[in-house]
């Protein structure tokens, strides 16, 4: 935190520094006033995206665990978990196909057999309750 206090701080001087040095050769007066203006808004808003960065925390995701006793409890095939987690990528039926190596049709059947067994009608319905059962991540 200091670290960062202290590169603002050195950034701000900096600046400064660059203003009086360009009053003093007379730049500041050929160039229009909105230019400067603009050039000081950049450079803070770049100096306060850097900060913001540099504070904010990242978030660690922990690993997937599927939850399997779900699966076997909705009697969840393998294929079917492999389409749903396809699913949640947001490929087409024909893309999902292609990949697997099956026909389309196949894969409608498989599509239908998870809203099923789920218990919904949509895609994005199939995703959010498999993610509330730790199905996919």
């Amino acid at each position: 935190m200091a670290r960062t206090i202290i590169l603002y701080g050195l950034a701000l001087a900096i600046a400064a520094t660059l203003l009086q040095w360009l009053d003093y050769r007379h730049a500041v007066r050929a160039f229009s006033t909105e230019l400067y203006i603009a050039l000081l808004a950049i450079g803070f808003v770049s100096l306060g995206i850097w900060v913001g960065k540099c504070l904010t925390p990242r978030a660690i995701r922990p690993d997937f665990i599927r939850n399997d006793a779900a699966a076997r409890a909705i009697g969840l095939t393998a294929r079917e978990a492999e389409i749903l987690a396809l699913l949640a990528s947001g490929g087409s039926n024909k893309e999902l196909a292609r990949s697997l190596g099956i026909s389309p049709n196949t894969v409608k059947t498989h599509v239908a057999r998870v809203y099923d067994k789920l218990g919904v009608s949509r895609r994005i319905e199939a995703i959010e309750k498999a993610r509330f059962l730790a199905l996919i991540a």
